[in-house]
């Protein structure tokens, strides 16, 4: 007996998709995508055969069950896709399945043959090598018995592995977490399901898709979360496509304050991950803005992510510090971009953000702050950001800033930095210290990946030349946990005070 080979997938060029099929779509088979109502089947389907003739030279079918195909073409239209185009080339055919708008009722059994020879002989005339039908529900919601069902959608799939086609059918489900598809059948019968998913969770809407299976061949698990973009199409974005591969460089670059270089035993590396903590008011906007001309004034591409002031205040408190932000923009070294965190959801954040880093090509990011991001999604969506963002800035060399704000005006824990401290590489802490009546400011480098770096509590301050590092606090403990207090000097401390040793 010969050895029967695996089968082969093809790239759908659809982002994301690649990955989480290990390579596409198994040839010649039927996949199943199931979801609600606004989930993004057809899209799918469309950008599939788009993919496919503009990136690979192939042909298809577009069989609607559904929608007129006029309405289909004006719906992609906004998207790039000149599906118009496609079909004068003869790269693109329509089949229109739709039933009667007035819905003239049919009798006996239903039979697909007529639809399966259409598409048949379209293939055979054109050379199509993918198919899609959206949907395929709609075509037995009105006739016959599961059994009934279920027959005729084992022929429309047998019929099409032997026409040698790759083929997408979409179908209907009603519950987001309930049954695979409306009839319950459509599953069993297809090689490959995926669903996708359009999930309300605490008033915010997410994506999300998933490779429930695919005979003979290996996936990846999970849910990834997508978003559809009006320019690009579908994107998906999963964490495990993040592998700690990315190098590690040795090469340090200055923060803009010798002392904060001292501080973290001689500046930060090229490709570290940078969280700077702190209570409103401490000093992170600072901080981030001499990070950001530290670059540009040394011809450095710095971009500036900022979701808590606008523009027009970043470049005004940027000049009152001797830094000017609008010259280092006309000079192309510098990109700032204001928004709300509540704009757009986190996977559109995260995508703009990596198509930001790739066309300007900067050495440094600042995201001012990153703490704001949570107000747009629960905790782990959150988590999973802060994953994707870091690890491709990590893989870019782009090396980042993020600031975070505290909850408590003294400091203290933060949700922020007890989920994403350990993924940073460089905590810096601003706190609040109280002193005989007068409040002052902490700075402290608690972690340093790969390096040395200062122990001490030093005091921070601000003037209208930028930002000062001063000598380390005695006397005082507890900084750190925002609760700072006083203790008794030694007889040693008390001299060199006396005599200002």
């Amino acid at each position: 007996m010969s050895k029967i080979k695996d089968p082969t997938k093809i790239p759908t060029g659809i982002e994301g998709l690649e990955h989480i099929t290990m390579g596409g779509l198994p040839e010649g088979r039927v996949c199943m995508v199931s979801g609600s109502s606004g989930s993004g089947k057809t899209i799918l389907a469309v950008e599939y055969l788009v993919r496919g003739i503009t990136r690979h030279g192939r042909r298809g079918i577009f069989v609607t069950m559904e929608e007129r195909v006029e309405d289909i073409i004006q719906n992609v239209r906004k998207m790039g896709w000149d599906l118009d185009a496609l079909v004068a080339s003869g790269h693109l055919k329509f089949i229109d399945a739709a039933p009667e708008p007035f819905g003239i009722e049919k009798s006996g059994a239903y039979d697909l043959s007529g639809l399966l020879i259409q598409i048949q002989h379209a293939v055979e005339t054109t050379g199509a090598q993918m198919l899609v039908m959206d949907s395929i529900g709609s075509l037995f919601d009105q006739f016959g018995p599961a059994s009934t069902i279920r027959r005729e959608i084992f022929r429309i799939t047998s019929a099409v592995k032997d026409m040698g086609v790759t083929a997408i059918v979409t179908a209907e489900r009603e519950e987001e977490y309930g049954p695979i598809s409306r009839h319950g059948v459509e599953e069993f019968v297809s090689d490959t399901v995926i669903i996708l998913r359009n999930v309300l969770k605490d008033e915010k809407c997410r994506r999300t898709i998933q490779v429930l299976k695919m005979r003979g061949d290996t996936h990846f698990k999970g849910e990834y979360p997508f978003t559809i973009n009006a320019q690009t199409g579908i994107s998906i974005l999963p964490l495990s496509a993040r592998e700690l591969k990315q190098s590690s460089s040795t090469t340090r670059i200055s923060f803009g304050s010798p002392d904060l270089d001292a501080m973290a035993g001689g500046g930060l590396f090229q490709d570290s991950i940078f969280l700077v903590s702190g209570p409103t008011g401490g000093g992170k906007t600072l901080l981030a803005t001499t990070f950001a001309a530290e670059g540009c004034s040394h011809g450095e591409r710095v971009l500036l992510l900022a979701y808590e002031e606008s523009r027009a205040q970043l470049l005004r408190n940027a000049q009152s510090w001797g830094m000017d932000f609008r010259k280092w923009e006309e000079d192309g070294l510098l990109k700032v971009i204001c928004q709300y965190p509540e704009a757009m959801g986190l996977e559109d954040h995260l995508l703009m953000i990596q198509r930001e880093i790739e066309t300007f090509r900067p050495k440094r990011l600042i995201m001012d702050s990153v703490s704001a991001m949570e107000r747009v999604a629960p905790v782990r969506f959150f988590r999973e950001f802060v994953i994707g963002l870091t690890s491709f800035a990590k893989q870019e060399e782009v090396c980042s800033l993020f600031t975070s704000t505290t909850p408590k005006l003294s400091g203290g824990d933060s949700i922020t930095e007890a989920h994403i401290s350990t993924i940073t590489d460089a905590i810096l802490l601003l706190r609040y210290v109280e002193i005989n009546g007068i409040i002052r400011r902490g700075i402290a480098v608690i972690k340093m990946r790969g390096s040395q770096h200062d122990k001490q509590i030093r005091e921070f301050s601000i003037d209208s030349q930028g930002l000062h590092v001063g000598k380390p606090f005695t006397n005082v403990q507890n900084i750190i946990l925002g609760i700072p207090s006083a203790t008794q000097p030694s007889e040693s401390e008390q001299l060199a005070d006396m005599f200002d040793v």
